[in-house]
């Protein structure tokens, strides 16, 4: 998207089922897991990149030695760091010991890192800070082995405050900007519990079980436990992503599944999803289990997962960003009266290419119908050159727009940084004709409309097209997420904010007020979680008096070239992605009651001018 949010989060999980000399003999090399794992971490780096972490534990190591490892980094390219230190540690016993590699005992007992039990993490920091710090996994150590707990997650939670009073846990400053330090309490709580009880040997079912029921949010998490356990849940309303796959020599669990197919070179059908609700557990021999653990709640997969987040070389998502773009198409034909001779179609950025793709056929579906329809009306009265010239039409594609690297500036004043941000696009100049082409660019999501106005609009505009369309294969982003993405706060979105300019020409702005009591009122009661009342902003409205608004607000005070921005609607989204139907963030309709709170807490923070999270 032009707009920059903050993406998901990554998880990465290999237990390793044969001993490092298996892998040694077969495949050439003791470090096959780590080598995966890197794999697995790479072909998720889209997933974040404010920081990684590695955790790996390793298996029948003696009493006093150390098993359990953690690797984490905030450095620019924080897979690398990790992956480039331990390969640093491996060269520097090479230089003393050169045989080292084919003594995979030995190898075990010199690299941290090596173990048979891997979990990755990749972070985009949706809470918290930047610090290393932050960087999952989170590890918690203990005389028993079996309380030893390594935890990484995708998820972001709203209950926080609740899950550590349940623990009895007064959280200090870090742990309150960490949702991730109260799942850790939690479940920790659970397995200390647990392992009393039951002689060391916890059931890991039931101690998910009882932690997980407390969790109010979207997640996958993995963990790593000291005794050889490991596992990887979904919560019941799927809202996060969880992939897996097992074979004799391992098992495997990722946020996508092409990665895993990627990294394993293995079919579609054998990766399969974690269903909502279950729990993938590996016991200390390497054995396995999918159980459900939660009662699984109306499916609610992220969609964004689908228009954004995930990497498109997934063949069910490429699939369903060709079918976003597709279902546009006839809404694009009506607003450009089907001119496609005086209309050029591209993208921006580069994420949304593949629904330009999908748009693209359903221009070509339209124009080929019109080339049989002509043809057939000609009868007999046609000539080579006419006929050559009807079936050579094709629907007019350009590179309009090029994404120059990332530029900084080092300009404070706002006049001065505006112009630097104008030129983060570049556009391909004799692309166009000069007040007689309409340009329609397709965008994977408008959010703040921030980079449309500064940058992308402005730059169009040199091309001096008839008009510009903005094309967005997402629905209207109204309301925050708060359940991994970094969408907070209600004045960052143009859609509210296009509904507040609204209120004001028709002079309406009362409802802004009452639903502003009403969530006070709420909030007084602790009913913050019964209802979204930020819904009233929009119900005076339809999304196409909306789009027009934004379209205003996009546009540059000084540009004369009509704008005009066409959305998804929800009904072609949902048929477009069936199976990823969470849709909160454009219909306000959220899986658990913290969405409620969050969104109605947003609206407050707005109203009293605090720029605070909802959460």
């Amino acid at each position: 998207m032009s707009d920059e949010i903050k993406h998901e989060c990554g998880l990465a999980f290999i237990r390793l089922r044969k001993p490092l000399s298996f892998y040694l003999e077969k495949y050439g090399t003791t470090l096959y897991g780590l080598n995966k794992l890197y794999l697995l971490m790479e072909k998720q780096h889209n997933r974040g990149q404010d920081g990684a972490g590695v955790a790996s534990i390793k298996l029948n190591v003696s009493n006093g030695y150390e098993f359990m490892h953690r690797l984490r980094s905030n450095a620019p390219q924080p897979i690398a760091d990790i992956f480039s230190q331990i390969g640093k540690q491996v060269d520097d016993l090479e230089k003393y010991l050169p045989e080292i590699q084919s003594q995979p005992d030995i190898m075990k007992g010199h690299v941290p890192m090596l173990g048979e039990l891997l979990l990755g993490h990749l972070r985009y920091g949706t809470q918290g800070k930047n610090n290393v710090e932050f960087c999952h996994p989170f590890i918690k150590r203990n005389i028993a082995r079996e309380k030893n707990l390594a935890l990484a997650g995708n998820f972001n939670l709203v209950n926080t405050k609740e899950l550590f009073a349940s623990v009895h846990i007064q959280p200090g400053d870090f742990q309150r900007q960490s949702d991730l330090a109260a799942m850790m309490e939690v479940v920790h709580h659970f397995l200390s519990k647990e392992s009393d009880e039951n002689a060391g040997n916890p059931d890991v079912a039931k101690v998910l079980k009882d932690a997980a029921s407390l969790f109010d949010g979207g997640y996958t998490i993995g963990g790593l436990i000291g005794n050889g356990n490991s596992f990887v849940l979904r919560d019941e309303h799927g809202i996060r992503p969880a992939y897996y796959y097992v074979d004799d020599e391992v098992i495997v669990a990722a946020s996508e599944r092409a990665s895993i197919r990627t990294a394993f070179n293995v079919g579609e059908n054998v990766v399969k999803e974690l269903m909502p609700g279950n729990v993938l557990i590996v016991d200390e021999v390497g054995e396995y289990k999918v159980e459900q653990i939660l009662e699984p709640k109306e499916r609610r997969a992220c969609s964004f997962e689908r228009i954004y987040f995930s990497r498109g070389s997934d063949e069910k998502i490429y699939r369903e960003r060709i079918a976003l773009g597709y279902h546009l198409s006839e809404r694009i034909l009506n607003e450009i009266n089907y001119d496609l001779k005086n209309t050029i179609f591209s993208y921006i950025p580069n994420t949304a290419e593949v629904a330009f793709f999908g748009l693209v056929k359903g221009m070509e579906d339209y124009l080929n119908k019109v080339k049989v329809q002509k043809i057939l009306s000609w009868g007999n009265d046609f000539t080579p050159d006419k006929l050559e010239e009807m079936v050579n039409r094709k629907i007019r594609q350009e590179k309009i727009a090029i994404k120059d690297v990332k530029m900084r500036t080092f300009i404070t004043a706002d006049s001065g940084r505006n112009e630097m941000v104008q030129h983060v696009y570049d556009i391909t100049y004799g692309t166009v004709r000069k007040h007689e082409d309409t340009l329609v660019v397709i965008d994977d999501s408008i959010v703040r409309g921030t980079t449309l106005k500064e940058s992308i609009v402005r730059m169009l505009s040199r091309l001096e097209p008839k008009k510009i369309i903005v094309v967005s294969s997402a629905p209207q982003i109204r309301y925050p997420d708060c359940y991994g993405i970094d969408m907070s706060k209600m004045g960052d979105f143009i859609a509210f904010r296009a509904a507040l300019a609204l209120h004001k020409e028709h002079g309406t702005e009362h409802v802004l007020d009452e639903v502003y009591y009403n969530c006070k009122k709420l909030e007084l009661d602790n009913e913050l979680h019964s209802e979204n009342l930020v819904k009233q902003i929009y119900a005076s409205f339809t999304p196409d008096e909306i789009s027009g608004k934004i379209a205003q607000l996009i546009t540059p005070e000084d540009i004369d070239i009509p704008v005009q921005v066409i959305y998804q609607t929800i009904e072609d989204l949902h048929d477009s992605c069936p199976t990823n139907t969470g849709d909160w963030y454009f219909t306000g309709d959220y899986p658990t009651p913290g969405g409620n709170r969050v969104v109605n807490k947003a609206y407050i923070n707005f109203k009293e001018g605090k720029d605070a999270r909802g959460y």
